[in-house]
């Protein structure tokens, strides 16, 4: 499953550099998740990374993009992580 910021975003940018996968990025009023780039740092990680730093625990799962563990592994060698 993809990871979404919610409305509780302080944009502190501390998300921003843990992604590995470059799919955190600055949205028009907080920081948001693109569920295309999102693995939930499978491939990298054992958990993902922007929830064990996020000060406020705003991030959580994207009920709108439920992948399975399989499906994120084969999300994450389709991307090309530059």
């Amino acid at each position: 499953m993809a990871l979404l910021i919610t409305t509780a975003c302080i944009n502190c940018d501390m998300c921003l550099a843990e992604c590995p996968n470059q799919a955190i990025y600055e949205g028009a009023k907080i920081y948001e998740i693109d569920p295309l780039r999102c693995t939930e740092c499978i491939g990298f990680y054992d958990a993902p990374t922007c929830l064990a730093v996020c000060p406020i625990d705003c991030i959580q799962l994207d009920p709108q993009h439920t992948e399975t563990q399989m499906e994120l592994l084969a999300k994450f060698n389709s991307l090309k992580i530059i």
